[in-house]
């Protein structure tokens, strides 16, 4: 497996083995010991599918009390994948990354906790997978708006595709300090 830390090091891209032949390919998708190994760290309790249609942003989302981290990758389609440090105090609070996740390449993106996320699918559709290091508490949905001006993330898809809760997220300066998570030195 090849692992590379991307501008926000915490975030960490991952490129699994693939073992192909005639009859097609096979590879390990997660496998606890040796992606703990490559700074992806677990136990997860949770896994998710979405399916979504072209140009759907799903995002940038984040739980406080119950704060996840992600293990995400794209099993078919294309997407255009943002983090984003929400984490007060951090030295690059505010900044995010960007990369294009897609299906065939079957590269994998940890973000850990105090990270926001968010996606907008390129492709017709898009088949995302995700592991989750803590549950979905309902009542700890919190979220910055995709296309807070101050953050300039270039979203290629100008016709966003939004839920009704997304639509009104706010600007990340518009969200109380004590709604964003603390950003601790380990």
């Amino acid at each position: 497996m090849q692992v590379r830390p991307l501008e926000l090091p915490e975030v960490v891209l991952l490129k699994p083995h693939i073992f192909g032949d005639r009859r097609g390919y096979f590879l390990e998708i997660f496998q606890a010991r040796r992606y703990a190994e490559a700074g992806v760290p677990g136990p997860f309790v949770q896994d998710n599918l979405s399916f979504s249609r072209h140009g759907v942003v799903r995002g940038l989302h984040y739980q406080l009390r119950h704060p996840q981290g992600k293990l995400v990758m794209v099993a078919a389609g294309r997407v255009f994948d943002v983090v984003l440090d929400i984490r007060r105090g951090s030295p690059t609070f505010g900044r995010w990354v960007s990369l294009i996740l897609e299906g065939e390449s079957h590269r994998q993106l940890y973000i850990p906790p105090g990270f926001a996320h968010g996606f907008q699918v390129l492709s017709q559709s898009a088949v995302f997978l995700y592991k989750c290091t803590d549950y979905w508490a309902p009542g700890d949905e919190y979220g910055v708006r995709f296309d807070d001006p101050d953050l300039g993330i270039p979203w290629p898809v100008p016709e966003a595709i939004l839920s009704d809760k997304d639509r009104e997220l706010p600007r990340l300066r518009d969200i109380p300090p004590e709604h964003l998570p603390e950003y601790r030195r380990d």
